[in-house]
């Protein structure tokens, strides 16, 4: 299994995020206890957003994240997926890809 880093850019939108953000969140806690989905969180105060993935390539990345509320809604006006190696430090359980 290899880490990915993903990157959320959001529609400006704000009523409909707030709208859709519940499921949005139900969906990412729903990856995140498959094992699926590590870290999570707002950047840029609320405008983005980094999503840490663990999968076996990008395709398994994007065909998890095509499921969230958010896309199917709109509400992403751009996804980035790359591969992401931990150099210093590390995550719970001791996930990376080095």
């Amino acid at each position: 299994m290899a880490l990915f880093a993903v990157t959320y850019r959001y529609a400006d939108d704000t009523a409909r995020l707030d709208e859709h953000r519940p499921r949005h969140r139900a969906f990412l806690r729903g990856l995140h206890e498959q094992g699926r989905l590590r870290l999570s969180g707002p950047t840029d105060g609320g405008a983005t957003a980094l999503i840490i993935m663990e999968a076996d390539n990008a395709e398994a990345v994007e065909t998890d994240l095509d499921q969230d509320p958010f896309r199917l809604e709109g509400l992403i006006a751009e996804r980035t997926v790359q591969p992401w190696a931990i150099v210093i430090g590390s995550l719970p359980s001791g996930a990376d890809n080095t």
